[in-house]
């Protein structure tokens, strides 16, 4: 694999739960040696993509990013189309917070943020109309709260409390402008989209890297709520089904999920996963953004792949 050119590389400007910067160099042990496609239906933070970007793999290809998190895909848009607009008003934020601190995020988000995010108007994908100062407000939001959670309540309300950091950076203009060069070609695409439908397209000759919200390690382990309606077994098993074929079909296919016993039973004990030529292998990963503090650090997951 090529290496990354060091002045040119594009960082996540969004934390993640689950966000798979520390898991990088056991994902490029699959990513595949050819393909003609890029396709992330569960974009998040965007670290595979970025990092796929960033070693020259996706030159020349078409990609498609997708999320059905609105405000993540209305972020992404802004900071394609009018980065230095979110630049702008991300520096005033930050300026607000270094005064502000804690007040500021709460003035932030519950007087600014989520009354005009409420009130938008709907894309015509089923996205939203986010404007600059929106996208804006949501990475410093991100960047602030409670571990860079991205949290909504049963109204979708965004709802994060204020994090505890002696030092965070908010702005990065130039990595901001790197990201909006990165997606900005004819050839990427951002939508708004069931997971189903963004890989419904798929075909023999696509590399197809998934990210699901992981399923919880135990009852009091929940972690999906990134839009209102969540991320359940149901879906997990759709989900397993629709890789299966993937496969059948000759898609080059890369799933991380967590090792819960749903996921091993899904993965690890299906004939008809192997079938498909699909292995599920445990793999150690970090993580640093957890509700519990037990559940940071050394963790084990599972990386599902064809990619021999």
């Amino acid at each position: 694999m090529p290496s990354a050119r060091q002045g040119d590389i594009v960082r996540p400007i969004l934390k993640w739960a689950g966000g798979k910067r520390q898991l990088l160099p056991e994902l490029r042990r699959y990513y595949p040696a050819r393909f003609d496609r890029y396709v992330e239906p569960f974009l998040g933070s965007g670290a595979v993509f970025l990092d796929c970007h960033n070693h020259g793999l996706l030159e020349g290809r078409a990609v498609r990013l997708s999320d059905i998190n609105a405000d993540v895909i209305g972020c992404y848009r802004m900071v394609r189309d009018a980065v230095d607009d979110v630049i702008e008003c991300l520096l005033a934020l930050e300026a607000g917070h270094r005064e502000h601190g804690s007040r500021h995020f709460y003035e932030v988000r519950d007087s600014r943020f989520n009354p005009i995010r409420s009130g938008l108007k709907q894309a015509a994908d089923g996205g939203m109309e986010y404007t600059p100062a929106l996208a804006a407000m949501l990475i410093y939001l991100n960047r602030t709260g409670y571990n860079g959670l991205f949290r909504v309540n049963s109204r979708g309300a965004f709802n994060v409390p204020a994090g505890r950091y002696n030092k965070v950076r908010i702005c990065d203009p130039e990595n901001l402008r790197r990201l909006s060069s990165a997606l900005a070609p004819p050839h990427v695409t951002l939508e708004v989209s069931l997971f189903e439908d963004a890989l419904a397209g798929c075909v023999a000759g696509d590399f197809v890297y998934l990210d699901p919200p992981y399923a919880p390690l135990s009852r009091t382990a929940h972690f999906t709520s990134y839009t209102a309606g969540g991320f359940n077994g149901e879906q997990q098993a759709r989900l397993q089904q629709i890789v299966i074929d993937l496969a059948g079909r000759g898609v080059q296919v890369l799933l991380s999920n967590s090792v819960a016993p749903e996921i091993r039973h899904l993965y690890k004990n299906s004939e008809d996963v192997r079938s498909a030529g699909l292995k599920a292998r445990k793999v150690r990963a970090r993580r640093a953004i957890n509700s519990r503090g037990s559940g940071r650090g050394a963790v084990q997951e599972y990386l599902i792949t064809n990619v021999r």
